[in-house]
C-alpha cells in the first residue's frame, strides 16, 4: 500500500509540474488549468490538431486517486482515469482523423453528432464527459452542500436541496443501464435528467437539452469495485465529494 500510495504520488507530482510549468508559458494561472477551473463547456479540454480539426486531451486530475476515500476508492480512481476516460480520448481523436472531420471545438462536435459516427459519438461524450466529472469532485467535506445563488436556485426549482437530492438520485439510479444523470440549465431554468451510454446534453437529439451544472457517471465501471451492484449505495455516498463551487461556476 506504501508503495502504491507513493508512485500515486509521484505520478500526480510529475503532473502537476508539467501542468504548471505549461500554464505559465501560456500565461494561465496553473491551479486553475490543474483543477480545470476553466468553463467546461468551452475547448478548455481540448485543442486543435496540426490541420486544425478538434483533438480532445487528457487533463491532470488534480488530486491523488486516494483523495476521495471512502466514497469513492483509489483503484476505482486510478482504473476509471487511466483505463476508461484514456481510451474515450485516445478513440475518439483516432475517429476525428480517420473521419477527416473538421470541427474545432467540442460544442460543435456535439451539436452536430447526430449526424456522425457511433465511435465519435460514443468516445466523444466519455471523453468530454469524464473531463466535467473529474472537475465537479473534489475531498470529502462534512454537510458538503450548495450556498449561496447556486442554493437558492436549486430551492426555486426543486422546493428544496433535499427535494433536489431525491430527484437526482431517482435519475441516476432508474437510468437503465448504463449513463449519466444530470443537472442542467435551459432557458434559466433548471432540470434533472439521464442520458444513456456517453451522450450528453450538449448532443443535437439527446431529450435532455441544456448546459451541463453537474453530472454523474452511473456506468458500473464508475463504482462496481466498492460497491458492486448497489448504485443507490454509491449515488448517496456521491453527494459526500460534489464539488459545489464547480457546480456554481458553470451556474
Amino acid at each position: 500500500m506504501a508503495i502504491t500510495n507513493r508512485r500515486n504520488f509521484l505520478r500526480t507530482t510529475i503532473g502537476f509540474s508539467a501542468a504548471t510549468a505549461a500554464s505559465t508559458a501560456l500565461g494561465i494561472n496553473p491551479l486553475n488549468a490543474l483543477v480545470g477551473c476553466g468553463s467546461p463547456t468551452s475547448s478548455d479540454q481540448s485543442s486543435t490538431g496540426t490541420d486544425g480539426a478538434l483533438e480532445f486531451s487528457q487533463e491532470p486530475l488534480g488530486y491523488e486517486y486516494n483523495a476521495l476515500e471512502p466514497h469513492i476508492d483509489a483503484r476505482t480512481m486510478e482504473i476509471h482515469y487511466t483505463k476508461h476516460h484514456t481510451a474515450y480520448i485516445k478513440n475518439v481523436n483516432e475517429a476525428i482523423k480517420a473521419d477527416e472531420l473538421s470541427y474545432t471545438t467540442p460544442e460543435e462536435l456535439f451539436a452536430n453528432i447526430s449526424k456522425l459516427s457511433a465511435k465519435v459519438r460514443n468516445n466523444g461524450g466519455g471523453a468530454w464527459n469524464h473531463t466535467f466529472f473529474w472537475k465537479s469532485l473534489r475531498a470529502p467535506m462534512a454537510g458538503n452542500a450548495p450556498t449561496g445563488e447556486l442554493l437558492e436556485a436549486i430551492n426555486q426549482a426543486f422546493g428544496s436541496f433535499d427535494q433536489f437530492k431525491e430527484q437526482f438520485a431517482a435519475a441516476g439510479a432508474g437510468q437503465f443501464g448504463s449513463g449519466w444523470a444530470w443537472l442542467v440549465k435551459e432557458n434559466d431554468a433548471l432540470k434533472i435528467g439521464s442520458t444513456p451510454n456517453q451522450d450528453n446534453p450538449l448532443m443535437d437529439d439527446v431529450e435532455l437539452s441544456g448546459k451541463p451544472l453537474l453530472g454523474l457517471d452511473v456506468w458500473e465501471h464508475a463504482y462496481y469495485l466498492h460497491y458492486q451492484n448497489k448504485r443507490p449505495d454509491y449515488i448517496s455516498n456521491w453527494w459526500n465529494v460534489v464539488n459545489w463551487d464547480f457546480v456554481a461556476e458553470q451556474l
